[in-house]
């Protein structure tokens, strides 16, 4: 597969903050299909690896749902909106700052080892089941706008989930995959068995 083309489309499904935001990248000696690592407050772009000869083995709407989640989990993290652990990661910046200037070398121990707890639970949020499922669901909003019904768009990213593993050489999903596809299979109506609350927050 020439990967501009299909850049080109992908970058038409994204929302426009997904555009502004992300970088999609061939990546043709990754093992997995599409990648996305975690993005760290001072990188600009976030970037989508893909391995287009992996990635052309899938149907095009199974495609258009796996880019759609990806964009849509780096979209909802968020390292510098207001709320306590953004909060405290700054304060302790802010603070280790400080305390380096004034040569206090308790200090400085003190307020970056603040600054890396929270930036722990920030990065441990993002990674929560939670979050995973908040992903999958923004992303079939944004697919109902491309032309998608609720149920095909949550039956699509079902496919991809399972084809993915397969392509992959995977003989089972992780555990975030079987949460996610439960999920899915509660929003397509094929299941009535929705994820219980208290594995969310896993």
């Amino acid at each position: 597969m020439n990967p501009e083309p299909e850049i080109r489309r992908l970058l038409d499904m994204m929302p426009a903050s997904g555009r502004m935001l992300t970088k999609i990248v061939s990546k043709p000696q990754q093992i997995t299909v599409i990648e996305s690592p975690f993005p760290l407050p001072w990188l600009g772009d976030r970037s989508i690896f893909i391995n287009f000869d992996l990635w052309r083995r899938l149907p095009r709407p199974q495609r258009d749902m796996l880019i759609l989640r990806t964009v849509s989990w780096l979209i909802n993290i968020k390292w510098f909106k207001p709320d306590l652990y953004q909060g405290i990661v700054l304060v302790g910046l802010l603070g280790g700052i400080v305390e380096v200037a004034q040569g206090d070398a308790v200090g400085v121990v003190v307020a970056t080892g603040l600054s890396a707890i929270a930036g722990s639970q920030i990065w441990r949020s993002t990674r929560s089941s939670q979050s995973q499922l908040d992903a999958d669901a923004d992303a079939i909003k944004v697919a109902q706008r491309r032309g998608y019904t609720e149920t095909e768009a949550a039956q699509h990213m079902l496919a991809a989930i399972e084809s993915v593993a397969q392509i992959e050489g995977r003989s089972s999903l992780n555990f975030t995959e079987l949460i996610r596809s439960q999920n899915l299979r509660a929003i397509a109506g094929i299941s009535p068995v929705g994820v219980p609350d208290v594995v969310k927050q896993e």
